[in-house]
């Protein structure tokens, strides 16, 4: 789980119904908040008050839905992430249907890292890694995000080792074609 262990651990392994996702919620604006805050400023021209009003929005949606998220951080990020650009998108395509009626400011002086080239990798990786077949993400996940060797994955898997190398081989494979295909 990495860095996201303190503060989501209990969220991990909490009950969904049991308190109204309130606890939900506030680890995910605890944790992602000030993440998802720089990456919608980007998204909206830096444009502050609907900056704030797609994370409430996005934070809004997660607790609607927070009995069907996965529970995970990495999955939890990306979903919140995916959230946001949609809203976005719907508001910008809602914002060139009709005229400006003020000019925005221009705010380069926002002290708000821009973490949206990091975000934006990180979402086509995971949907690329979704695209593959169970057991080569399994293969993967073993060898590349939990740091274990291959003969270690394939004791856990039940399976001869050149099968896990055999896996991990087209998986790196289908992964640079599914990269390369978007950027």
């Amino acid at each position: 789980m990495g860095r996201h262990s303190r503060i989501l651990q209990p969220i991990v392994d909490h009950d969904p119904v049991s308190n109204g996702h309130d606890d939900l919620i506030r680890a995910l604006y605890q944790e992602f908040g000030s993440s998802l805050m720089a990456f919608v400023l980007k998204l909206t021209g830096h444009d502050r008050q609907w900056a704030e009003d797609v994370v409430q929005e996005t934070l809004i949606k997660a607790w609607r839905n927070a009995g069907k998220l996965d529970r995970q951080p990495e999955m939890l990020r990306a979903w919140l992430f995916t959230v946001a650009r949609r809203i976005v998108i719907d508001g910008w395509r809602s914002r060139s249907a009709r005229p400006q009626e003020v000019e925005e400011l221009e705010s380069d002086s926002i002290g708000v890292p821009d973490e949206s080239e990091k975000t934006l990798a990180a979402m086509i990786v995971y949907e690329a890694l979704r695209n593959l077949s169970p057991e080569q993400r399994e293969a993967v996940q073993q060898t590349y995000l939990r740091d274990r060797t291959v003969n270690e994955v394939a004791a856990t898997l039940g399976v001869p080792p050149g099968t896990v190398k055999s896996r991990i081989h087209h998986a790196v494979r289908a992964l640079r074609r599914a990269l390369q295909e978007r950027g």
